[in-house]
């Protein structure tokens, strides 16, 4: 193993996968590899097997131009390819009399060229014409099963290697042979079942990218490239797209622990993704040189178009069928105008969606089960733990008790669960169970070998032995199809829009009923004022008559007493005409327009009659006020409520001082009402602007409410309101709009 930067020297043995195949710094031995500058062509980097193919040592080639061993036309047309990375068209050459391959194709800053032999051409035509003439086969397949055993026979036939396999992932990148084609006399492999370990996550990616790999002798000596690093980067040279890249020692080791000699490797897309693969075996080594690859991608090519073609079928096949059922049960639900009922109780019922042997539906805490399933208890233990905190509205699992534990007890009759949270509540929910599947899993070697360390080359051993291995699977349910996912997400988004549906009816139901207690309260306001305001001039007017008629013959207690009457009933109506200014300030439509804040203050303060009233307190307004935006009726209300209250508790200090300015906070504009009076405790900073709060003691007057009026107008603005104090050292009130 190459001891570069960035290729370890010890691989983890919990895994494979951090094997950086990309960047190995060897190659196969059958042809050459060339690194260049792509922008100069000078070479950089050269595989060390050149004196072999060409008759010139790789140390002649290093730093010399491409035009040394390659005509300078072709040079400058190789020098013109695109930046982006891929392999572009090939080229033939002829280098010291012998013909060749060439591969181009970009890397970053360089230009890598794989040069192979060119073998007799007219050998790969005879490939391609015999390949031509049974690609009808392929289209011709019935199904996914009968194409994967027709691609096998096809490959074999053209190919001729030993053994040609179809080896198909499962959603854990385990692997299947699910079809094959052998010589008479050799062990069958085919239902053989390998890990996923054994194709790790990189060499998986890598497929495709490079989707037909050859190794023509397992027992080759890899080829070093020369300079260990590239001059260009000082980093190893990226290999994903060559075709000459060598192999992981650690996968030459498996090949020769099962007695390959050489392979071929396909990669079969299905709809985007990586399916499975074309696994080609042969007992010796076999080179098949660049057009015969070709030939090899074109199969897999109609391969692949026929299997999406095939599994696009069946799975529009059973969305139609899943959509049938989805629009039935949206049908009963709405007939039945209840959730539960049109998902359980009709006809058609949410397990017949698909495959299923029960379910849960979950609404506001109540839980109903239909078909075979768990206790409620342990459902609402399943979603308090394990369901509910999940950010993802859908989950799924064949394997419930892997990942989450609780499941084990019951494992028998639920192991798979597929869910959908309903709506934004955390708590709603339809959940599909389906019970563990007894199954006998045989595998091509104990699974568990995956790799052991090797002492003696220091690093990971791959397993040695192949042998049929049964292995007896509980706990697992049959997987979840990806039709049936989405028919599940469907139904989940369709039945969370009948929730959000039937909450906006109660709400309409509910703002109807609101609008309806405003009106009647509206009404009600109305005859509190004239039935409050009437019996208080009745009691005004007497007490006047009494104080002018008859004030002199009372005595000093009964004089007390009709003053006493009079400065209640002013405090009464002030409390009501408040109340109603309050409840009014709701119903006012807000009409905004641009108001000067200098001219809104200035009006107040000569509506107060501030020079005479309050001689002695000092008015500071900051002269060019920012104009404010908003209903002047209201905001004259916001501005009066607040300088009164600033007069009014600062008029017994020693020296009282009012200061109205503004800043700008956050840019926002913020306007304040400043003063010098008793101010209060901070701790009910928020409270004083609740309705008949007040924190001034007995020896000032009012009613509580001035302020809640002013935080609601400004609320109505989309405004703020808060203020600042401490006891004895004044007040500051800060708002904006």
């Amino acid at each position: 193993m190459n001891n570069h930067i960035g290729y370890p020297k010890n691989i983890d043995l919990s895994s494979c996968e951090k094997e950086p195949i990309h960047i190995i710094g060897v190659t196969q031995a059958h042809g050459v590899l060339i690194a260049c500058d792509k922008n100069t062509g000078k070479i950089t980097q050269v595989s060390e097997n050149t004196k072999e193919l060409f008759n010139i040592s790789a140390e002649e080639l290093l730093n010399k131009q491409l035009t040394t061993i390659i005509e300078k036309e072709l040079v400058e047309k190789l020098l013109s390819i695109s930046d982006e990375e891929g392999v572009f068209i090939v080229e033939e050459v002829k280098i010291n009399t012998n013909n060749f391959v060439l591969i181009p194709h970009i890397s970053r800053e360089h230009l890598i060229l794989d040069i192979e032999p060119l073998e007799n051409k007219a050998d790969s035509f005879h490939f391609q014409k015999e390949l031509s003439s049974l690609l009808s086969t392929l289209s011709a397949s019935e199904n996914a099963e009968k194409l994967c055993r027709d691609a096998a026979r096809i490959t074999k036939s053209i190919f001729e290697y030993d053994r040609v396999m179809v080896y198909k992932f499962d959603e854990e990148w385990n692997g299947k042979v699910i079809a094959e084609e052998l010589n008479e006399g050799m062990e069958s492999w085919l239902g053989l079942q390998y890990p996923a370990s054994d194709i790790p996550k990189q060499a998986r990616q890598l497929f495709l990218k490079n989707r037909v790999r050859t190794i023509s002798d397992v027992n080759y000596s890899p080829v070093k490239i020369i300079p260990q690093f590239s001059p260009l980067t000082q980093k190893a040279l990226d290999l994903s797209n060559s075709k000459l890249r060598g192999v992981s020692p650690i996968h030459i080791e498996y090949l020769q622990n099962m007695g390959v000699g050489a392979s071929l490797t396909a990669a079969l897309i299905s709809n985007g993704k990586l399916w499975g693969l074309l696994a080609c075996h042969h007992y010796k080594p076999k080179f098949i040189n660049y057009y015969q690859r070709q030939t090899c991608e074109f199969l897999i090519q109609i391969f692949s178009n026929e299997l999406s073609l095939k599994d696009s079928n069946t799975f529009l096949a059973s969305i139609d069928k899943v959509d049938d059922f989805h629009a039935k049960l949206m049908d009963q639900i709405q007939q039945a105008e209840s959730i539960k009922k049109g998902l359980s109780s009709i006809s058609l019922k949410v397990t017949d969606l698909f495959d299923c042997n029960g379910a849960a539906i979950v609404l506001d805490g109540k839980i109903k089960l239909v078909g075979e399933s768990l206790p409620k208890k342990y459902i609402r233990k399943l979603i308090r733990e394990f369901l509910a905190p999940k950010s993802d509205h859908l989950f799924f699992t064949k394997n419930l008790s892997q990942v989450y534990p609780e499941a084990e007890g019951f494992k028998e009759a639920v192991s798979g669960i597929l869910s959908v949270r309903l709506g934004k509540s955390g708590q709603n929910f339809l959940i599909w169970f389906r019970p563990e599947v007894l199954q006998t899993v045989e595998w091509g070697g104990n699974p568990d070998n995956k790799a052991t360390y090797d002492e003696e080359k220091k690093r990971l051993s791959p397993r040695k032995s192949f042998e049929k291995w049964s292995e007896q699977v509980r706990g697992v349910a049959n997987a979840w199809k990806d039709f049936e996912i989405r028919g599940a997400r469907k139904l989940g988004e369709s039945v969370g829009y009948v929730i959000l549906e039937n909450q906006k009816k109660k709400i309409d139901s509910l703002h109807k009923q609101i609008t309806e207690a405003h009106s009647e309260l509206e009404l009600f306001s109305q005859g509190l004022s004239h039935d409050l305001k009437a019996p208080l001039r009745g009691i005004d007017g007497y007490a006047h008559i009494l104080k002018e008629d008859h004030y002199a013959e009372l005595q000093k207690e009964g004089q007390m007493a009709v003053d006493t009457i009079l400065s209640s009933v002013e405090e009464m109506r002030e409390l009501i005409d408040n109340i109603l200014s309050f409840a009014g300030v709701s119903n006012l439509d807000i009409h905004k327009n641009i108001n000067s804040t200098n001219n809104m203050v200035q009006d107040i303060l000569v509506s107060f009659n501030a020079k005479s009233n309050y001689p002695n307190t000092k008015i500071i307004v900051e002269k060019n006020l920012p104009k404010i935006v908003g209903d002047k009726r209201m905001l004259i209300q916001v501005w009066s409520n607040l300088i009164s209250n600033a007069f009014k508790y600062s008029e017994k200090s020693e020296n009282p001082e009012i200061i109205i300015g503004s800043e700008v906070l956050d840019r926002k504009t913020i306007y304040y009402v400043k003063d010098n009076g008793i101010g209060f405790d901070p701790k009910y900073k928020e409270t004083i602007f609740d309705l008949f709060s007040r924190h001034s003691g007995e020896h000032y007057q009012g009613t509580g409410i001035g302020l809640a009026i002013v935080k609601k107008i400004l609320e109505k603005h989309d405004g703020e309101i808060w203020a600042e104090s401490t006891e004895n050292s004044g007040s500051t009130f800060y708002f904006h709009v």
